[in-house]
């Protein structure tokens, strides 16, 4: 990805590049923002090996902010909420601008429980929800069949939440990096290992290759590696951790193409417990079916384990039987970027010039949209949203003082 416009300069005292804004990490939120800010008249830097190949290629893409929802995390569904209601005109804007689809689909979160305890587990999640003020669609057995034809005999009842979506990651930050190109966004394919600091500020980055990228605010986006770049002061940046998830991607065999039938066994994200565990099932336009769920605490490992993928498995097929007749096309795993909240971390640091926007665990997707234009805004004008308050990093501070 190059300058469209040729904003960005080499540095005259010949040290490298010089940008508005660097940032650092190049997924599905450091895309967004370069794309947001570009928009708004800076002259973004993304430094970045691999863009869009991390979290954002493993995710399921699931925009299910009431479905996530935990008693402890009111803060963080009403953030999700929000971003769910600019996602429709976000894909539709990318897709605009660029002719690159996303695979923006509104068309609802079926959960479903296998047996009686499973569906208690149900009930206590209506419950919360109702605490949110969100309505729940209770269905029977009966109910679930008639809105998914092709889930199995013994599912026992479900609950329908009818605003959710899904977006295909791997398309959606495609997406984003020509849409960024197009807004003269500069890609640096390389890592960056140091934070460059003037006068205890952050004035940009050392590269892997050598570049030294000078800038005048510096966002660090680099999911769960975010706090591993040299120079960073102490407790700058909170605690992050890599949070292992696998999944199993499925697609129509190509007989089943050939026939002219639809490929597609779902028509919405199904979430099932099956005798307590966890899986969702998030369906394609083109018939592609990925599963997940697995949550793991095993540090920075990407290991597909024949457990993980026999456990996705096993529990897909007591929701939809007929998953064994679709083609296995992958099965890999990611790692999530986990606070010790669960709750993102958003705005400015206590260094000056550096802004944060990375530990977006289970949500980095659906956060994507107001991730993008909040942090785009303080960029530009320096004050941060109220709607980011509940996730500053001065919450994880051991003091309010500014790092010296």
């Amino acid at each position: 990805m190059s300058s469209a416009n040729g904003a960005h300069a080499a540095n005259p005292a010949g040290s490298g590049l010089t940008a508005d804004v660097l940032i650092i990490g190049g997924g599905v939120i450091g895309l967004a923002i370069a794309w947001r800010a570009a928009q708004r008249g800076l002259r973004v830097t993304v430094a970045d090996p691999d863009p869009g190949g991390g979290a954002s290629h493993a995710a399921a893409g699931m925009l299910t902010p009431v479905a996530e929802a935990a008693y402890a995390e009111r803060h963080l569904f009403g953030l999700g909420s929000l971003s769910l209601r600019l996602y429709p005109a976000f894909a539709a804007e990318l897709t605009e601008r660029t002719g690159v689809p996303t695979g923006f689909r509104q068309t609802g979160t079926l959960q479903v429980g296998y047996d009686a305890d499973d569906m208690a587990m149900l009930a206590e999640h209506a419950l919360l929800r109702e605490s949110f003020g969100v309505a729940t669609h209770r269905l029977s057995s009966r109910e679930c069949r008639q809105a998914e034809p092709l889930l199995g005999p013994a599912i026992s009842g479900g609950l329908l939440v009818e605003d959710d979506a899904s977006v295909d990651p791997r398309l959606l930050t495609s997406a984003l990096l020509a849409a960024a190109r197009a807004a003269g966004v500069v890609h640096l394919p390389q890592r960056a290992t140091k934070l460059r600091l003037d006068a205890d500020r952050a004035s940009g980055a050392h590269l892997a290759d050598g570049t030294a990228v000078s800038a005048s605010q510096v966002v660090l986006s680099a999911g769960w590696s975010s706090a591993a770049i040299a120079g960073l002061p102490e407790d700058v940046v909170p605690p992050l951790r890599p949070v292992k998830g696998q999944i199993v991607r499925l697609r129509p065999t190509a007989a089943t193409l050939a026939s002219g039938l639809s490929p597609s066994l779902l028509n919405r994200t199904v979430r099932g417990i099956v005798q307590g565990s966890p899986v969702y099932l998030v369906p394609r336009q083109d018939g592609e079916l990925v599963l997940g769920a697995t949550q793991e605490e095993m540090g920075a490992d990407t290991t597909v384990t024949a457990g993980g993928v026999w456990q996705l498995l096993r529990d897909a097929r007591a929701i939809v039987p007929g998953i064994t007749e679709l083609e296995l096309a992958e099965a890999a795993a990611g790692l999530r970027p986990g606070t010790p909240d669960n709750a993102p971390v958003l705005g400015p640091s206590q260094l000056p010039g550096l802004v944060l926007a990375t530990g977006h665990f289970r949500s980095g997707v659906l956060l994507a949209p107001v991730t993008a234009d909040l942090i785009a805004d303080q960029l530009v004008t320096g004050t941060m949203s109220e709607a980011a308050a509940p996730f500053s990093a001065q919450r994880f501070a051991r003091q309010e003082l500014p790092w010296r």
